[in-house]
């Protein structure tokens, strides 16, 4: 597994979108659809796909669709292409479970997983990185910080700094929404020592750009470390793919030359402007999920917003911010490349 890792570019950092759940108007599993946009996120250039997390909808264990939907990512990215790719599972719960969903990941071919701690809340931090430490054994763990509003528990700089020594850890999705906190992560990885081999991905999606672009400057001692975010594992980025791997380049090239230009920096304000139609901010994130399927929605790719909670849907208001932003916008979609190529993903 950690092999794959290192030979598909993960260190370097790449586009991961946060896969959505197809389903059909009876709320089952619409697996023609579901193929269909795991076909879109790799020929749009996903260096990954994380399957079974939060936007896939956590919901998805209670339905008994867990290793239906993993098995179905796994088994039609293997079909459709022969370049490295990163697979990455969601795993939650408590140790139980977790080391559970951790083992049929593994069995189902995939390279790392995306340890939830939502289901921890109240615990020590003893008990949390024996929990790690647990999951860490079965597969290659790739920490979450997800934002408390959507369930997440607050994790101090030193909890990373545990983390991060965990051997078997591959990286961080920094996702708090929170720049305090954004910091926390970075430091305990650099006074772990761990800046070299703990790869640094945003799930910040209202803070994609900047976060691809600043070099995090941190104190090690008498030492000064600069320690870079290199990829996006994002729910933002499960819509409008081709132009979140054409985004993710530019970035790197900018990165490399240690020149951020103005336009770059004005990008960040308009991608999080979409994100806040796209993951009902106006509304504490209510409509997160039913926002971005409404997006696939329009496109083609999903026939309707359906989600597994039927009171998951779309705000009030929010069909009118997303048409707000795909007028203002709409120069940072792929529609015309979603257009060109859906009849093929569609087909059997």
């Amino acid at each position: 597994m950690e092999i794959m890792l290192a030979s598909s570019g993960f260190s370097r950092g790449l586009a991961i979108p946060a896969h959505l759940l197809a389903l059909d108007e009876q709320r089952r599993f619409d697996e023609r659809r579901q193929r269909a946009l795991t076909r879109y996120y790799l020929d749009a250039g996903a260096g990954g796909l994380a399957v079974g997390v939060h936007s896939t909808q956590f919901a998805i264990r209670e339905a008994g669709l867990y290793e239906t939907v993993l098995a179905c990512a796994a088994q039609t990215a293997a079909a459709w292409t022969d370049r490295p790719l990163v697979m990455i599972a969601g795993v939650i719960g408590r140790t139980a479970q977790a080391v559970a969903e951790a083992r049929l990941a593994a069995g189902l071919g995939y390279h790392a997983g995306l340890l939830s701690l939502a289901a921890w809340h109240g615990a020590s931090e003893d008990e949390l990185i024996a929990h790690c430490n647990a999951v860490a054994a079965e597969i290659p763990l790739i920490g979450f910080y997800l934002q408390p509003a959507v369930g997440g528990i607050v994790l101090s700089s030193a909890f990373w700094q545990r983390f991060a020594a965990i051997g078997n850890v591959a990286g961080i999705k920094i996702a708090p929404f929170n720049r305090y906190r954004t910091l926390d992560v970075i430091r305990g990885v650099v006074a772990a020592g761990a800046e070299e081999r703990v790869t640094l991905y945003t799930g910040n999606d209202d803070h994609i750009v900047l976060d691809l672009v600043t070099p995090f400057a941190v104190k090690r001692g008498g030492e000064n470390v600069l320690v870079r975010i290199r990829g996006g594992l994002l729910g933002h980025w499960s819509v409008w793919t081709r132009s979140a791997v054409q985004l993710l380049e530019r970035a790197h090239q900018a990165a490399a030359r240690s020149a951020v230009d103005a336009d770059l920096l004005a990008l960040d304000a308009r991608v999080t402007d979409c994100n806040a139609a796209f993951f009902d901010v106006a509304n504490d994130f209510r409509g997160c999920i039913a926002g971005c399927h409404e997006v696939l929605r329009r496109q083609g790719l999903f026939e309707g917003i359906w989600c597994l909670d039927p009171h998951e849907t779309l705000s009030p208001g929010q069909t009118e911010l997303i048409d707000r932003v795909l007028r203002e916008h709409g120069d940072l979609s792929d529609d015309d490349f979603v257009a060109a190529n859906l009849e093929r993903w569609l087909a059997d």
